[in-house]
């Protein structure tokens, strides 16, 4: 099957410095378009990012675009981005928890869960939520 669900992350303005960050975390370097590029938006919104894509070494693929003012952009505490991974992981997950919570929020600490992995949540200095799982291995 070639189908992928990939996140999509929506900002109002910061996904060029979102993406820079989570380069910085996962590796790679970003691409971004924007709507000036396209000739579609404001003049206004002619240097936000119409569409930003990361693809790190790892595998991962991220996407993400900054919301025309016309649109709404709400907090959507009903999405979580999932990073997991077995005890070969466990010292990339624990840096990539680590690096995503500088300046932002850890709900909970990345710890021995009650179902025995290691688990952690947070929301990066952009407001994205993240949970960390390192399977079959204790922090």
């Amino acid at each position: 099957m070639t189908v992928q669900l990939t996140p999509y992350l929506a900002f109002r303005s910061e996904t060029r410095e979102a993406f820079d960050f989570y380069a910085s975390v996962f590796g790679g370097s970003p691409t971004f378009s924007t709507f000036g590029e396209f000739g579609v938006g404001t003049p206004d919104e002619a240097g936000k990012v119409m569409h930003a894509q990361l693809k790190t070494p790892s595998g991962l693929l991220l996407m993400g675009a900054d919301r025309p003012d016309s649109y709404p952009l709400e907090e959507a505490s009903s999405v979580s981005l999932s990073l997991f991974g077995g005890p070969d992981d466990a010292d990339e997950l624990t840096t990539w928890f680590a690096a995503l919570a500088e300046g932002g929020t850890v709900h909970e600490a990345l710890s021995q869960a009650p179902w025995g992995d290691s688990f952690g949540m947070l929301d990066d200095r952009f407001g994205q939520h993240w949970m960390v799982n390192v399977g079959g291995a204790a922090a």
